[in-house]
């Protein structure tokens, strides 16, 4: 199958037809303008993100909608005026920056207060340059598709999203490089050009001097991404090299060998785990958390897998493979692919070099019998564990961190 044909079966099936979401919205729009308008307050609703740019995928159940508040607002807890307009829906408070709201309905809203600016400078919150986004977007007209089909790409290849536990392509990130390169294809083939600090600077803010003139803590990421809208911020600050590394070698993939299934997304079941493993040790994990915040938790459940994977790495198991899922509540799942083999009881363990004779003596005092190799003290230690397996009873049992971040972890 030729890559156009390919795109355009993958779109028919990403994009929406009906019209159902669209009168939901344009409902719940309506009733909230009315409310806003009864309480006297000087503000509007109006749709943001990938509902408002007309680059939401099929299935999609989440809606921003903006309440902008007038400039004179600007000394006041807008948030707070909000809360007392949304009483009528019992909203969710989620803390921020800036409080915003939760409302599920047919749809999950999320309710952003905002300054009503049409000047950057006005912004008393990074949230208020949100409506100032969509207003780019829709100013390149023709990339709602190609926009579509970035995004699903990305979701396919687990590299979606800005939060802190993912660190992937935000959307707005994808609606900047799709329309900069002007299209999906484009964009994979200039991926695979990007050197480390790539600077992306589609309004032509900054010559060649970007790196130099932002502040150095928002260029850690691997590629830069100039704001259109605010060109002190690099909209691509999320971004870990991992991910971006994961993207260009689907990129490069994809544009070698085209294939529907590079945008199909494919959650891993019991089965494929299995198969991946073949010969190799598979560890399953069921592991609950509190709710709360979801990127907090997700951060959370991050740093108890990558505990984990850590600990197996520093008693020597190979880890082939490894990942976790999580259905966004309390409930997630580690697995953990590693050399099926026991270690050696026996291991060398490598100590300081030998002109730091302080630290050498100190080596020996711990150790019976001691040797040279390469210029370092070396011994030879009993291992603690030998089997992967009574490693991870140990850390499930022991390991105070993991309880730090998650409330329970069982074998599956």
């Amino acid at each position: 199958m030729k890559i156009d044909e390919i795109l355009a079966k993958s779109l028919a099936k990403i994009k929406p037809k009906d019209k159902k979401t669209v009168k939901e919205v344009k409902e719940f729009l309506e009733k909230l303008n009315v409310a806003i308008k009864k309480s006297k307050v000087k503000a509007v609703a109006t749709i943001g993100g990938s509902m408002a740019k007309d680059t939401y995928l099929k299935g999609d159940h989440d809606c921003d909608i903006f309440v902008r508040f007038d400039l004179s607002y600007k000394d006041k807890d807008i948030s707070k005026e909000l809360s007392k307009i949304l009483k009528p829906w019992k909203a969710e408070s989620v803390h921020g920056s800036r409080d915003y709201y939760h409302i599920k309905n047919e749809l999950n809203y999320e309710l952003v207060p905002v300054l009503n600016i049409k000047d950057p400078k006005d912004a008393a919150n990074v949230t208020d340059m949100s409506p100032l986004h969509v207003d780019w977007v829709k100013k390149h007209p023709g990339m709602n598709d190609e926009i579509r089909l970035a995004k699903q790409f990305c979701k396919a290849n687990g590299v979606y999203g800005a939060e802190s536990y993912i660190k992937g392509f935000s959307g707005h990130v994808l609606d900047i490089l799709v329309i900069q390169y002007g299209g999906f294809l484009k964009l994979l083939k200039a991926s695979q050009k990007w050197q480390d600090k790539e600077v992306i600077d589609p309004e032509k803010f900054y010559k060649k001097d970007a790196l130099q003139k932002l502040n150095s803590s928002k260029t850690d990421s691997p590629i830069i991404i100039i704001d259109p809208v605010l060109p002190s911020r690099n909209a691509a600050a999320a971004l870990s090299y991992e991910k971006l590394e994961i993207f260009k070698k689907a990129a490069a993939r994809f544009l070698k060998n085209p294939d529907a299934a590079a945008l199909e997304i494919k959650e891993k079941t019991i089965e494929d785990l299995k198969k991946d493993a073949s010969g190799n040790k598979l560890i399953m994990l069921d592991v609950a958390t509190e709710k709360g915040k979801e990127d907090v938790i997700g951060a959370r459940i991050l740093k108890a897998f990558q505990q984990i994977r850590n600990q197996l790495k520093f008693y020597d198991f190979a880890v082939i493979d490894a990942g976790w899922k999580w259905d966004k509540l309390t409930k997630s799942m580690f697995w953990y692919i590693v050399d099926a083999r026991d270690l050696f009881p026996i291991t060398k363990w490598v100590g300081p070099p030998v002109e730091e004779t302080e630290r050498v003596e100190n080596f020996k005092e711990k150790h019976e019998k001691t040797f040279i190799e390469d210029g370092m003290v070396c011994t030879y230690m009993k291992r603690k564990f030998v089997n992967a397996d009574d490693l991870i009873d140990h850390i499930i049992k022991n390991d105070e961190y993991i309880y730090e971040k998650v409330k329970k972890v069982v074998r599956k």
